[in-house]
Formats: structure tokens, C-alpha cells, sequence
């Protein structure tokens, strides 16, 4: 069995256009964490969090305390990936001592999602967004019901936009612990997640 669950999404053109700020607006805070990562070559997510949680949260106050938290869980996530993912042309065993690369994110990079920040419960849906929550019916086979009952989701992804549909997908683990490792890093060969682009490589 797939450890993805894809649900598609449809909004009303309302409902889409939250979607859509809240999309731009994540990748907006994950753009201003993107040079403290440069600098203190940090990406790792508990010490990126206290270097820049207290800015994150003074720069953007509409965001939420706990998205923020999710702001900075993407960043350490992509940044795993450009510098120590042994695919990535940036990896630091490549780079050396040379200065790292500046990672910018796309106003339509995947947005993540916690259990803070939305539930899905018996097919209704709850989705945070920057003007209040948003709700859904979703439509649920008993086994997909079944899956959130009996196993942890591990990582909660909404991408799309810019003219497509939105998807939300679940990462299912059946680890309970809640210091069980991250999500493994995932790339294709020789290649970076298309919503990235990277400045000032040497």
C-alpha cells in the first residue's frame, strides 16, 4: 500500500483565491528564512527555529504561530535535500568551503500542514488559511477512513495552484513516536524539486 494519500480539492473561486494568498505568502516567509540558512549554513530545523522563529513571526504576524513553525519545518526540508541529498549539484561535499548557494522558493512551492493547521475527521475537512478556516466534504473510501484511524500521518503537503487544481497529500508512517525521523529525503536523480531555483551558486 502507498505511504501518499492524494486528495483533490475543489474550491470554490473564494476558497481557491485563500488557497492562493496563503501559497504565496508561505513561500514569501520561506524566501526570508532562505539567507539566515546561507549564512549560518544551518538548515537544521530545531536550531533554524530558534535563529529565526522571533523575525519569521515579526515579519509576517498574519501568518500564525504555528504555520510558522511549518514555514521553517520547509525550508530545513528543501535545504536537506539542495545540500546534502547526494543527487543534489550543491551537495557541501561538492561545494566544500565555497559559500552555499541562495535556495528561493516559488510563490507556488507546496504549503505544509500539521494537525494544528488542519483535520479531517468522518470526510469534513478544516484548512487554515490566512482569512480563517476553509471546509470541505471529502470523499473517503472506508479504507482511506481506516488509514487515519490506525496509522500517523507523518507530513501534510497542499500543492497546485497558479491555474490548477489544489491536492492535498497525506504521508502516512505507521511509527507513533513522535521524535521518529523525519521524512527521508526524496529527489529524482540528479535533480531538485521543480518549485526552486538557486542564486548565487559558485
Amino acid at each position: 500500500m502507498s505511504q501518499i494519500l492524494h486528495v483533490t480539492l475543489n474550491p470554490s473561486p473564494e476558497q481557491a483565491a485563500q488557497l492562493g494568498a496563503l501559497q504565496e505568502m508561505f513561500a514569501k516567509a520561506c524566501n526570508s528564512l532562505a539567507p539566515i540558512v546561507q549564512q549560518h549554513r544551518c538548515w537544521h530545523r530545531v536550531t533554524l527555529h530558534h535563529l529565526a522563529y522571533r523575525g519569521l513571526r515579526e515579519s509576517f504576524p498574519n501568518i500564525g504561530s504555528q504555520m510558522a513553525c511549518n514555514v521553517i519545518y520547509s525550508v530545513s526540508r528543501v535545504c536537506r535535500i539542495v545540500y546534502q541529498h547526494p543527487d543534489s549539484p550543491f551537495n557541501l561535499q561538492r561545494l566544500g568551503d565555497k559559500p552555499l548557494p541562495l535556495v528561493r522558493f516559488a510563490k507556488t512551492a507546496p504549503v505544509h500542514f500539521d494537525r494544528h493547521t488542519l483535520s479531517l475527521r468522518d470526510g469534513n475537512l478544516s484548512m487554515y488559511t490566512l482569512d480563517g478556516r476553509i471546509r470541505f466534504q471529502v470523499a473517503l473510501s472506508h479504507g482511506d477512513e481506516e488509514r487515519f484511524r490506525t496509522e500517523k500521518v507523518r507530513e501534510i503537503v497542499l500543492s497546485g495552484g497558479a491555474g490548477r487544481s489544489f491536492e492535498l497529500s497525506f504521508h502516512f508512517s505507521e511509527a507513533t513516536d513522535e521524535a521518529a525521523a523525519p521524512v527521508p529525503l526524496k529527489a529524482p536523480a540528479n535533480a531538485l524539486p521543480a518549485y526552486i531555483r538557486i542564486e548565487n551558486a559558485a
